[in-house]
């Protein structure tokens, strides 16, 4: 029997499919789509930047993993990741959260509780940092780098202007030293802080100032507390210690401007995260790291509160496509054996600090790091539990463990700016500050 034109032709059609079909499967492309591919969102922070590079290294020991890195800044990094799992988005694999989220976001059933194995040692994470980022006993995030906040100055001005440094320096002292070591004409300035508007950006320092002059944010029936002697003070003193002695254009400077104006010899002091003691001491980082000298964080009246507890973690949110394979990734970029990577890699100097006990017992990063014992007594010295001088209904050094806080730290944030650049005085940010929290709390339920 003949077989028809129109059957052969088909045949070979069908045929011609298979083979594309089987050829394509074989193809070096077919097999990179098989990849599972997680998306990262993270800070631009120098820790962070390491971490990308060596990323490399879990590539390919993990060569069925594509990592894609999403790298922002860490105000926009906020906004982004509080709307992506807000709203379900998914957008995420991996999330570089805070201890401000952590537990806010587990209680709301957007993030993994994480179960990381026995060889990772959860034990070994320093205790206040893995409670931070815990919730009802169960880990949800771990921590890149954990950090509290210190002073760093320069030991060749202040040995020139014949400054000694106390065990614990005051914000009086500070004000003074500023004073002795402002040289503009130089391009040197006295003092740099914080002045960038946001939760976690000016006011992350401007709390902890708040605090050590005896204020706090609420009082016990959530009623603000802005508008008083204690803020007065507090922001008062900011103001004109800034205007006075700090660097122009001080309200758009959030922690990597300083950092960068700092390592650059442009700061004479800095008030900041203790995870830039690293940054400012390695000499690839640095222009001034054999001249930085390190110190407890200020304080006024009271040391409740004059120092903050923080931790960048990595968290994998309900709704990554990849829970597995991301969990395995967080585990690998919070290890011991990453410690020991970046040590390999770039020094003990570049470690990530503030997050395993193993890492503070380790001679090597003893030996390269003459600040550590400040920063882990820094670290184990702060009570979120109490804040301030008088009792409070949140935890929390530099933020409140309330989901609102983001938007009432953020709207102030942007009126002590203002203050900062004279466009408003003290006392109306203050105002201002406080009629808009008063609303906002009532508007939430927290206050009638």
């Amino acid at each position: 029997m003949r077989i028809p034109r129109f059957a052969k032709v088909l045949v070979a059609f069908l045929a011609g499919v298979m083979l594309v079909q089987l050829l394509h499967a074989c193809s070096p492309r077919s097999q990179a789509a098989e990849k599972t591919r997680l998306t990262i969102a993270t800070v631009n922070n120098g820790d962070m930047v390491v971490m990308q590079g060596l990323s490399r290294k879990f590539e390919s020991a993990n060569p069925d993993i594509q990592l894609r890195w999403v790298v922002l800044e860490e105000n926009v990094l906020r906004q982004r990741t509080t709307t992506d799992v807000a709203s379900q988005g998914g957008q995420f694999d991996v999330m570089t959260i805070g201890s401000y989220e952590t537990p806010i976001w587990a209680r709301r059933d957007w993030l993994r509780p994480l179960d990381l194995g026995a060889d990772y040692d959860v034990n070994d994470l320093l205790k206040p940092i893995r409670e931070g980022l815990s919730n009802d006993g169960k880990l949800y995030a771990v921590p890149f780098y954990g950090e509290s906040s210190m002073l760093y100055y320069r030991k060749d001005l202040f040995d020139k202007a014949g400054i000694t440094v106390s065990q614990q320096p005051t914000y009086p002292q500070m004000r003074e030293w500023a004073s002795k070591i402002h040289n503009p004409a130089n391009g040197v300035y006295g003092v740099c802080l914080r002045g960038k508007p946001g939760w976690g950006e000016n006011m992350a320092f401007v709390s902890t100032l708040v605090n050590t002059y005896g204020g706090r944010w609420f009082d016990m029936k959530w009623q603000p507390t802005i508008n008083t002697p204690a803020w007065k003070e507090a922001i008062t003193f900011y103001v004109d210690l800034l205007n006075k002695y700090g660097p122009p254009g001080a309200s758009s400077n959030g922690f990597n401007e300083n950092l960068a104006l700092f390592s650059t010899g442009k700061c004479g002091m800095w008030v900041d995260a203790t995870v830039a003691a690293g940054l400012l001491s390695n000499p690839k980082e640095s222009q001034v790291y054999d001249k930085v000298g390190f110190a407890r964080a200020p304080i006024e009246r009271y040391p409740n509160g004059s120092n903050w507890l923080w931790a960048w973690a990595l968290a994998v949110p309900k709704t990554s496509k990849s829970p597995e394979a991301a969990q395995k990734f967080v585990a690998w970029a919070t290890s011991k054996e990453y410690i020991q990577l970046v040590a390999k890699e770039n020094g003990w100097i570049a470690v990530p600090p503030g997050t395993r006990t193993s890492t503070y017992q380790n001679p090597n990063y003893q030996k390269a790091a003459p600040f550590a014992e400040i920063v882990l007594g820094a670290i184990q010295s702060a009570d979120v539990t109490r804040p301030s001088a008088e009792p409070t209904p949140y935890k929390g050094v530099q933020y409140v463990d309330i989901p609102e806080f983001q938007a009432i730290g953020s709207s102030v944030g942007q009126t002590l700016a203002a203050a900062l650049t004279n466009r408003t005085s003290v006392e109306q940010a203050l105002q201002q500050s406080q009629k808009s929290t008063e609303r906002f709390m009532k508007h939430t339920g927290y206050i009638e």
